[in-house]
């Protein structure tokens, strides 16, 4: 199953040429799961923050549900891995100034599969542009995870330039000290999963504290995970270090996933 529609209507190369061309838009990906999804309100309010910011246009909480709605129901897809892009067909980057009438464009794929493998990571100095925004400049996330992955390891981890953790190339990351989870905090995407992650261990009673994490700081801590809409998996090492993998911490972020309502689209 791989399908993608544009405006409600199944997408042409015609229609994708602007995006292709431009690359000026934002996104986000989710799991469906019987039509719902985890943190569907999360992915609403990023779509049009995200869209006020770089359109200066509004975008209804209505016309995506719709949207997302209208591309299940043509795909005939239950379970899937689903991305809906926000981008505009209008928008010319000679004259970019004022409002643009937002196009969005849904696509589904097959879902992701529930256990995901250990990782290993490299670190580069890197902090993507407009960090907050999921936008579709990926050009340097996809790089430096070729790099990494040349270089043996799973996927690439970027550092600010005063040292502090930031990000993975498509994950958020935290940090397990034996007593509380430490979620790094540098200029970063705030993944949906992660604040999910943050609730349901509020919940469980599970302490967290978020701060600057330096890159030297990590062999201090017992272990890390990687966060991402498709999932959560063990970080294993980081450059030369090795980290170990703690099953009970992995059962009790898995709990605190479990804690979150599954919404129904």
């Amino acid at each position: 199953m791989s399908s993608a529609f544009l405006n409600g209507q199944a997408a042409s190369a015609d229609d994708l040429r602007a995006l292709a061309l431009t690359n000026y838009g934002h996104f986000s990906s989710m799991q469906v799961r019987g039509r719902a999804v985890q943190g569907l309100d999360l992915h609403l309010r990023r779509l049009q923050n995200a869209t006020r910011e770089l359109f200066d246009a509004e975008l209804a909480a209505g016309r995506i549900l719709a949207e997302l709605r209208n591309a299940l129901e043509a795909g005939g897809a239950e379970d899937c891995s689903l991305r809906l892009t926000v981008f505009a067909r209008g928008f010319d980057y000679r004259h970019p100034d004022g409002s643009f009438v937002p196009d969005l464009l849904v696509s589904l794929s097959p879902p992701a599969p529930s256990a995901k493998p250990p990782l290993k990571a490299k670190s580069y100095p890197f902090v993507r542009p407009l960090p907050h925004i999921k936008h579709v400049g990926t050009f340097p996330l996809f790089h430096y995870r070729r790099l990494a992955l040349r270089d043996g390891f799973d996927d690439a981890l970027f550092v600010a330039a005063d040292g502090s953790i930031a990000e993975g190339s498509i994950w958020n990351i935290g940090f397990w000290d034996g007593e509380r989870v430490v979620w790094p905090q540098a200029p970063a995407l705030r993944g949906v999963t992660e604040q999910l992650l943050q609730a349901g261990l509020e919940q469980l009673g599970v302490a967290q504290l978020r701060r600057p994490v330096g890159l030297a700081e990590a062999g201090g801590f017992r272990a890390a995970f990687a966060a991402n809409a498709s999932g959560v998996q063990p970080v294993l090492g980081i450059d030369g270090l090795a980290l170990a993998q703690d099953q009970a911490l992995m059962e009790r972020l898995a709990a605190a996933l479990a804690q979150q309502p599954w919404q129904p689209v």
